[in-house]
């Protein structure tokens, strides 16, 4: 539970503005869908499709690292990498395993003839959408285990497009024909207390001087 006696004490730090366009950013705000990445080797791709994930309001972005390296390019990114929480998995599975258990099903991103298209995907389920590496794709672990496959209709020579316009594609669609439904696809008071919090203590400076001061005079 959010210690919400923190929460209102560390407001105090920032302006009225800024409160008020983090519940605005909030309310639109959603878990109901989830981007996992697989072992992206171009490390851009990783931050552009982090800031797709920010812009449009997918709250989560899963990466797993299971071959390269664990950076986030924070000038592609800009700055999204502090309102998009990131989960690293060092395995496929360990990241299957996961979204398994927070209940979303497994969307693995494919070009296959027989991949459901994006217009015509089921946005009512909870849905956590992978995508693969450049070059290869997806895995054979993830196509395998996957409970649906998606792709961006295309008409032209070319059968592929950059992961991160792909996925920039995907994620405007999605969310927002999300938007346009009754599912309760926002994030709960608890999440956006969370967030709010969150959100806080990372644009106050000196955070640990000022929380340290908080709970000196609780403890007193």
């Amino acid at each position: 539970m959010v210690d919400l006696d923190l929460l209102n004490y560390l407001e105090d730090f920032i302006s009225e503005n800024r409160k008020e366009g983090f519940l605005r950013v909030l309310k639109n705000r959603t878990k109901h869908f989830t981007i996992a990445m697989e072992d992206i080797f171009q490390l851009h791709n990783t931050s552009a499709v982090m800031r797709s994930c920010e812009v449009f309001g997918i709250q989560e972005l899963n990466v797993i690292e299971e071959k390269f390296g664990k950076r986030i390019d924070t000038e592609i990114a800009m700055g999204a990498q502090k309102w998009v929480d990131v989960n690293r998995f060092n395995s496929v599975q360990s990241c299957i395993d996961a979204m398994r258990l927070q209940g979303y099903q497994i969307i693995a991103t494919t070009p296959h003839n027989d991949s459901c298209l994006l217009h015509e995907f089921d946005i009512t389920k909870p849905s956590a959408l992978f995508f693969g590496t450049e070059r290869d794709g997806l895995s054979d672990e993830v196509i395998q285990q996957a409970d649906g496959f998606l792709k961006i209709p295309m008409v032209g020579y070319t059968e592929s497009l950059n992961i991160s316009v792909s996925a920039a594609i995907v994620i405007q669609d999605i969310t927002n024909r999300l938007r346009q439904t009754d599912i309760k696809w926002q994030l709960t008071e608890e999440e956006v207390l969370e967030k709010r919090l969150d959100w806080t203590r990372k644009t106050i400076k000196d955070i640990e001087f000022i929380e340290r001061n908080y709970h000196e005079k609780v403890q007193k």
